[in-house]
């Protein structure tokens, strides 16, 4: 296992800076995702603690060596990590085993100890019935498994993931989540994760860095994240949300754009705000404090996806699947609210709007 250290990391390239005090901590063990959009950061960073890109101020350290400062600068191969790629990088050339092994070759390694070794990150990985077959007749999942088992061989404190199963189909992609956190329990190792996928961040991590343009908007557990956001930004990345400005007075909130309608309210924010609901936080219930028509509903067999008309304002509402053969589009509801977010209408909203268009 090993622990890593960032401290007041910044990085440019030449005017652009794409990374602005990045501080934080992660423990041995911990599987940490770098979550955010594209150009957030997020893979410069990684490969900075790699040591493919050198910082342009602070300092990287690994299990309590510094490993990348202003006059210090150890190179990849020296810092006991191990990496995924995006893309799978195997030899087409080379079998399963000698992919694998290929590591430990380059070290020198003992020929008996390469066996063991390579046998043991293949059984690992699910593969060891194709230790002599080459790349070509390897599906896309299994070349990926080659690749991480290659990674994990010389038994690395820390492993690294760049966005390794975009490549892959969503059933693929999936079942491959469980099996490389089902890996990093089994090994206690730690885990830097980069995705701009939420339901991966959301099923691997035990925290989750939110990066935007360069700087962590939030660091917490996926459930500190999705349930308690800090700002719109992390509320809007981090799964489904609609937004609604609202007036904040007493023990309510108004919205204008509802035809006036309500929602009661506990919080001390006060005057214009920003709502975020989820659409699963919506259910619909005969006396639910919204009102509106039924516009439109998606059959998804496990949940039914519906918009409801509330005043000029177009609500989703993800109910489950078997409320579809109850409703009928163009009927009068009522929408129940199990949970809501309130934020400073701090114009935010605005500029995630802004730059969406």
């Amino acid at each position: 296992m090993a622990s890593v250290s960032i401290r007041n990391v910044t990085k440019a390239f030449g005017e652009s800076v794409v990374i602005r005090n990045f501080n934080e901590e992660i423990q041995d063990g911990e599987f940490i995702t770098f979550l955010g959009p594209s150009g957030c950061g997020k893979t410069t960073m990684l490969r900075i603690i790699a040591g493919f890109e050198k910082q342009t101020d602070g300092e990287v350290y690994i299990d309590g060596q510094l490993v990348s400062g202003k006059k210090t600068f150890v190179p990849p191969e020296k810092r006991g990590i191990g990496m995924v790629f995006q893309n799978y990088a195997v030899w087409p050339h080379m079998t399963v085993f000698e992919n694998v092994a290929y590591p430990l070759t380059l070290r020198k390694t003992p020929k008996e100890e390469i066996r063991e070794r390579v046998e043991k990150a293949l059984e690992l990985v699910h593969l060891s019935g194709h230790r002599d077959h080459l790349p070509a007749r390897l599906s896309g999942g299994q070349q990926q498994r080659v690749a991480l088992a290659r990674a994990l061989v010389a038994a690395p404190g820390l492993l690294l993931l760049d966005e390794p199963l975009s490549n892959l189909d969503a059933k693929l992609r999936e079942s491959m989540r469980f099996e490389i956190k089902r890996i990093q329990k089994e090994m206690g190792i730690t885990v830097v994760y980069v995705t701009h996928d939420q339901a991966e961040a959301m099923a691997m991590s035990d925290r989750i860095f939110v990066i935007n343009r360069g700087v962590i908007q939030q660091a917490g557990t996926p459930e500190e994240i999705y349930n308690e956001p800090v700002n719109q930004f992390v509320a809007d990345f981090l799964g489904k949300v609609d937004f609604f400005k609202g007036e904040a007075q007493d023990d309510r909130i108004t919205f204008p754009g509802m035809g006036g309608q309500s929602l009661p309210y506990q919080g001390e924010r006060r005057g214009k705000v920003d709502v975020a609901i989820r659409p699963e936080n919506l259910f619909f219930s005969q006396d639910g404090p919204l009102s509106g028509v039924l516009e439109t509903q998606f059959y998804m067999g496990d949940v039914d996806d519906c918009r409801v008309r509330v005043g000029d304002t177009l609500v989703r509402v993800i109910a489950e699947g078997f409320a579809y053969r109850s409703l009928k589009e163009g009927q009068e509801v009522r929408l129940g609210v199990r949970d809501l977010m309130v934020f400073e209408d701090n114009g935010m909203l605005e500029e995630m709007l802004r730059i969406r268009t």
